[in-house]
Parts: structure tokens; C-alpha cells; sequence
């Protein structure tokens, strides 16, 4: 597939690049692994007026409908700047809220950028950032319930912290496959993003880093590393936008499982050519593209992993 983005489609991510680019986010990422979030609320509700989270909810809520193109290329931006907070928690939790009686609350109050969802499913066990959240749902194939957060987890990723959230009472029926696929999605469409911003970063660093008297991009063996990374991330593309565009189809939840496997692998895989690459600096925590380094590594299995999502697509086909 040669997806190309229209002019609206481009001028919204453009939009969004130059705020993020304009923002401190790598101050922001580092204070909201501290706990302290308020900078990264700040960037949430300058991105939610923006209207990345619109994207996802109904006019009757604040949004435009659920646009699962334009939001996968909201998400490969945050993505891309690594961007802190449960941002495809909400979006997914947006799912299980339609039809319960905390939609007229809490929609309205997503798609203006004040109220951060964490959510856990059968196969997110763990609610992000919980701690920070407004709201916390914990939801299965039968129902959703209101979560406390609970016990905190380390992870790879200091700005990705995770809580086993104790479910409570019940506020939703029905079930929570939907917002699984769509958080699947969204989280291949981060990865995706930050594999190509590794890549892009990994790409000048090698301009200007010299050894025996050339930069290192001239020695056969670095371009190598880097042409094949970005080999793996342009053909793990076009799988995630066609899943984007099978949304809504029998084949979304396959589809999604595609596009998740692929760009996990693909992001994973720039993310250890960029610290080959950048050497003893990218294990350094005041270098900036570290932050991004480690997330790659936590969202790699975050939402699924590779494997089990090969699974779910080769179950997909067996039936």
C-alpha cells in the first residue's frame, strides 16, 4: 500500500510537529518520571486543543467521530517525541464509556483536555500512570468497573509507570475487545513514530560523530545497521495504515495485530541500531534520545506483544 496523506491530513501533523517541537518535552518526560505532571498536563491540554483526542469521541461529546486515520497520525507524532502520559488509555477507555452512565461527564471533559483515563484489560494488566489519573477503569469481556490504582510496578521506561489497579464497582457492560483493538492500534502507530524519530536522530548523530578521522555514517557496517532499519520501519507503515483503514471491518482485530507485531519489531530494532550507533552517550540518562530508547523498549510489549500478536494473526487465518 503507498498511503499518502492528504492536505488536511498533513497540515494536522504538521501542526502538531511544531508544537511538540516547540515544547520542552524531554523536561517534561523527565519531571512526570519524578511525579510531578504538570507539565505534562500542560502539554495534554495544548495537544487535546489541538484536537488529537476529538479525534475519538462524538459531536454530541466535543469530537469530530471516530477518525482512526487522522488519529494514528496524531499518534505516530506523539510518538515521535515521546510524549508522556496515558494517551492511548483514554482513548481506548472513551470505548467502554460510550454506554455507560459516566459518558455525559467524562467524554465532554477528554475531548476538552482535562481528565486523564487510565485503563487495564485481560491483556494490559497494569493501568498506566494511575497514580496521576482522574479516572481509572478496570474492564474484561463482561463488564467495566471504577479501579483505585493500587500497587506500583517498575518499568523500563521511567515516564511509563505502571499500577495493578483493584476493580470496583461495576459502571459499563459488555465487551472490552474494542478498546483493546484501538489501543492496539494507537500504540503500533507510537511505535512507529518514535521508530522513525530514533532513526532520524541515529541518522545525524553518525553525520557528525568521528572516528580515525571520518564520521562513522562512512564506515560500510553503520550504514548498513541504518538502511536496515529503515527498511524494517517503512514496510511495518503501510501495515499500520491499513489498519487504520479496516477499522470498523471483520478484519480490524487481525489487521491490528499486524500493524502492533510489525512496528514493534521495526522500532525495537532502530532503537538498538541508534544506541550501537551513539555508543557509551546513549546509555546516559541526561541525553535526550535515551528517553526515547527506553520507551521503545517498554512499548515494544506494551499493549501485546510481538509474539502474541503473530499468534493472534496466524489464529485469524487458521479460521
Amino acid at each position: 500500500m503507498d498511503f499518502i496523506l492528504n492536505d488536511e491530513q498533513e497540515l494536522f501533523r504538521s501542526t502538531l510537529d511544531k508544537l511538540l517541537s516547540a515544547a520542552d518535552v524531554p523536561a517534561a518526560t523527565r519531571a512526570w518520571a519524578s511525579g510531578s505532571p504538570d507539565a505534562g498536563r500542560s502539554l495534554w491540554k495544548s495537544l487535546s486543543e489541538a484536537g488529537v483526542f476529538a479525534l475519538a469521541l462524538p459531536e454530541a461529546s466535543g469530537g469530530v467521530g471516530l477518525l482512526p486515520v487522522e488519529l494514528v497520525t496524531a499518534f505516530r507524532v506523539l510518538g515521535a517525541y515521546g510524549v508522556p502520559g496515558p494517551y492511548v488509555e483514554t482513548v481506548a477507555a472513551s470505548v467502554l464509556l460510550g454506554p455507560s452512565p459516566l459518558a455525559s461527564e467524562w467524554l465532554p471533559r477528554i475531548a476538552e483536555g482535562d481528565a486523564l483515563v487510565s485503563l487495564a484489560l485481560p491483556e494490559v494488566p497494569y493501568a498506566l500512570d494511575a497514580d496521576v489519573a482522574d479516572l481509572v477503569l478496570v474492564a474484561n469481556q463482561a463488564d467495566a468497573r471504577l479501579g483505585l490504582p493500587g500497587a506500583a510496578h517498575e518499568s523500563i521506561d521511567p515516564a511509563r509507570r505502571l499500577f495493578s489497579p483493584a476493580p470496583g464497582e461495576v459502571v459499563s457492560s459488555g465487551d472490552s475487545g474494542a478498546a483493546y483493538n484501538l489501543g492496539v492500534l494507537l500504540c503500533a502507530a507510537q511505535l512507529s513514530g518514535l521508530g522513525d524519530r530514533l532513526l532520524s536522530l541515529t541518522v545525524e548523530y553518525a553525520k557528525t560523530r568521528q572516528q580515525f578521522g571520518k564520521p562513522i555514517g562512512e564506515f560500510q557496517a553503520v550504514k548498513h545497521h541504518l538502511a536496515d532499519a529503515y527498511v524494517a520501519l517503512e514496510h511495518a507503515r503501510p501495515l499500520l495504515y491499513g489498519a487504520a483503514l479496516s477499522h470498523g471491518s471483520p478484519d480490524f482485530a487481525r489487521d491490528v495485530s499486524a500493524a502492533k507485531a510489525a512496528t514493534s519489531e521495526a522500532a525495537y530494532f532502530a532503537s538498538r541500531v541508534a544506541l550501537q550507533v551513539h555508543g557509551a552517550i546513549g546509555y546516559t540518562d541526561e541525553y535526550d534520545p535515551t528517553l526515547l530508547i527506553r520507551k521503545a523498549r517498554a512499548l515494544r510489549g506494551a499493549w501485546g506483544s510481538p509474539s502474541a500478536h503473530k499468534s493472534r494473526v496466524l489464529a485469524s487465518l487458521d479460521g
